[in-house]
């Protein structure tokens, strides 16, 4: 540098840069560069906070790792919850199975527990990870930081992890493992702090594109459990059998019969049913081979069809709008590209010239994607 480099006072380090971007003269070459000063980075991370032992910080290397660990098993839980609390507990054949052989015969009840694990182990991490205050300081007394995650997500987080599963081992009546089984979708919880954790990707289109298709997946999902839910529960108090489940039996040729409990159709035919069904609602193109017939399907059915509207109001009424962000920069090279032949017939260029200004032309936009560089750096001709 041409001198010494005036210290900025609420960088917390001598020699650091004041200002947003500063452009400097490198010796040797004698080219502008770019470097970033203390107002560009997180003031916490220019600082160099006193850290108790066995405290994590919350931008380090390992907690980032752990979110998506966490991040994963919360999408294991979005997926299988629903579905083992509608399709799995009060499946006979299930419950026969899970009597013979014990907790440990089903491997989903083993993931459970496994994931009920990480979960409690999760909240002991949060109990010992800094934070950054209203002061942009980073916090790691412990006191401090416990305080901070019981007013914050510890609830939610205490909640998703209580293992539900080994309460509804061998816990008797219906009634019980029904109410445990919903008490199970209070993991559903944890999406909340999953959702505030995916805004930091709403900047690139193809990641929300694909976030949005996996939401309106994930929410047909957990109508297609409910759906089921609402079919086999009224389903035994019917005089005559006229749900959507008998009607499945009656159109594949799997009848229930009273006597024998394992009748019907098998899980898997009534989830794949259940699923085209919701997949056919919420985008309106249903075409009534599925259909409700009692009062609750039907009531059911409009609020599923509203919630459809919802969502094509609210997300596919975007991914015009990303999918044309997505291809802007194509577009604007089509243009530029489009100009610069107009200018060509326009000064009647010979050949050997027009072919030097269209490689060049490709070769600086593929050098610089279409960014003036000179606005970036601030630079004035």
């Amino acid at each position: 540098f041409p001198g010494p480099a005036p210290e900025c006072p609420k960088a917390g380090k001598p020699g650091a840069w004041c200002g947003q971007v500063q452009q400097v003269t490198s010796v040797d070459s004698q080219e502008p560069v770019l470097s970033l000063g203390a107002d560009v980075l997180p003031e916490y991370k220019l600082q160099a906070p006193r850290i108790h032992r066995w405290t994590i910080l919350h931008y380090s290397p390992f907690k980032a790792v752990w979110d998506w660990l966490i991040l994963l098993l919360v999408i294991y839980t979005a997926v299988f919850t629903p579905y083992s609390a509608a399709f799995l507990l009060n499946e006979e054949q299930v419950e026969e199975k899970r009597w013979d052989c014990g907790y440990s015969c089903d491997p989903l009840n083993i993931i459970d527990l496994i994931v009920d694990i990480m979960f409690i182990v999760d909240i002991v991490i949060n109990f010992r990870t800094t934070y950054v205050n209203i002061n942009d300081e980073v916090v790691s007394h412990p006191g401090k930081i416990a305080i901070h995650y019981f007013k914050g997500w510890f609830l939610i987080d205490m909640v998703a992890a209580i293992p539900f599963d080994l309460l509804i081992f061998r816990s008797g009546s219906d009634e019980t493992t029904t109410l445990i089984g919903l008490l199970k979708t209070a993991r559903l919880l944890r999406l909340v702090r999953v959702a505030r954790k995916l805004d930091r990707y709403s900047e690139y289109g193809a990641a929300v594109l694909f976030l949005l298709m996996c939401t309106f997946a994930l929410i047909a999902h957990w109508l297609a459990c409910i759906w089921y839910a609402i079919g086999n529960v009224e389903r035994p108090y019917m005089e005559h059998k006229i749900g959507w489940l008998d009607n499945l039996g009656d159109q594949i040729g799997k009848r229930y019969n009273d006597s024998d409990l394992s009748s019907g159709p098998s899980i898997k035919d009534k989830y794949v049913t259940a699923l085209y069904f919701t997949f056919s609602s919420l985008t309106s193109v249903g075409f009534g081979n599925v259909s409700p017939n009692t009062n609750s399907e039907k009531i059911f059915s409009i609020c599923v069809m509203l919630i459809g509207s919802l969502m094509y109001a609210s997300i596919f009424g975007n991914v015009s709008a990303i999918i044309q962000r997505l291809y802007s920069g194509t577009a604007r090279y089509h243009t530029q590209m489009l100009r610069v032949k107009e200018f060509i017939r326009f000064h009647q260029i010979p050949n050997p010239l027009r072919q030097r200004l269209e490689e060049y032309f490709q070769h600086a936009w593929s050098y610089t994607n279409g960014i003036d560089m000179n606005a970036v750096s601030g630079r004035r001709e």
